[in-house]
């Protein structure tokens, strides 16, 4: 059969990136040579996206804002090399209790302060987190494109936007917005659905799903309120017989499918489960398959 999955690497404007990234929202609370040793394992993996955001380190463990960027940046002080070695993103715009601020006066403070807690002078790929419906988007438009004039930041995307927000956005732009990061996985389609994905092939956006795996339930098989359908569950591991993987890689996989070329971004703390991730980039699936998945997830049969 002809496999839908696709493998290989995206391109977010003039950074060229794998199909799977390493998220850091539980990137916190470790030691900085345990924490080298799970992004080196993210890095030798093929997963050259490393994506924050100067929030996280309120959840996961952390005990504060920007702490998930502080351990990032103690880890590329240790060994200055691994910044060679990656597309680094970050995200500003959330700060507790506001809780969205993408006004120009205070991005432009947030992420004078990400750099500092990254300890880098140059951001990859930045992307406003979530969306101020207080700030017209020319305000916003006119700090991102100071940012990327002056040689800050590279590439710039947006983050759990709907469609109609990036248009607007993006009409008051020079230049393409090259991502945005919806969160999508075999339990939530809402991308699917919503025109999120189908805005990312009309603008040539790079979809960076976050949650994957369901908050990990797609890997676990968690049962009770807000597991997935036990019909899905059997579906993926139907699937992960046939093909020699485990449920994980078939979740991943699902993702990879979509014509959008989305990146899914892993969160796992456990080197060897980065690793098991990569046989995500082996299935095959076909349009049987990724229906029967939509299938299994939604309960209802295809109209």
């Amino acid at each position: 059969m002809t496999s839908l999955v696709n493998p290989s690497r995206r391109t977010l404007g003039t950074l060229s990136v794998g199909p799977l990234a390493y998220g850091c929202w539980r990137f916190v609370g470790m030691p900085v040579d345990v924490a080298r040793t799970v992004l080196e394992a993210a890095l030798d993996n093929g997963m050259n996206l490393i994506d924050t955001a100067d929030v996280y380190g309120l959840d996961w463990g952390g005990t504060g804002f920007g702490q998930a960027e502080e351990l990032l940046g103690e880890v590329l002080a240790s060994d200055p090399s691994l910044r060679d070695r990656m597309v680094l993103a970050t995200k500003g715009g959330i700060m507790p209790p506001l809780p969205y601020d993408s006004g120009g006066e205070y991005l432009e403070v947030a992420f004078e302060r990400s750099l500092e807690r990254l300890q880098t002078d140059t951001i990859d790929l930045y992307q406003i987190h979530r969306p101020d419906m207080f700030t017209h988007p020319a305000e916003l438009a006119a700090i991102l494109t100071s940012l990327r004039t002056t040689g800050k930041v590279k590439e710039v995307g947006v983050s759990n936007y709907t469609p109609a927000q990036t248009r607007a956005l993006q009409a008051h732009l020079g230049f393409p917005l090259v991502s945005t990061q919806p969160q999508f996985s075999a339990s939530h389609l809402a991308p699917l659905r919503d025109g999120t994905l189908d805005l990312a092939m009309e603008l040539g956006l790079v979809p960076l799903a976050w949650s994957p795996l369901g908050g990990g339930k797609l890997a676990t098989g968690e049962t009770g309120e807000g597991a997935p359908r036990p019909e899905l569950i059997d579906t993926l591991d139907r699937l992960a017989g046939r093909e020699g993987v485990d449920r994980t890689a078939i979740a991943l996989a699902f993702i990879l499918a979509h014509p959008s070329t989305p990146i899914a971004i892993i969160g796992t703390q456990k080197p060897e489960r980065i690793a098991s991730s990569t046989q995500a980039l082996t299935v095959n699936l076909d349009r049987n398959d990724v229906y029967d998945i939509i299938e299994a997830s939604e309960g209802v049969p295809l109209p």
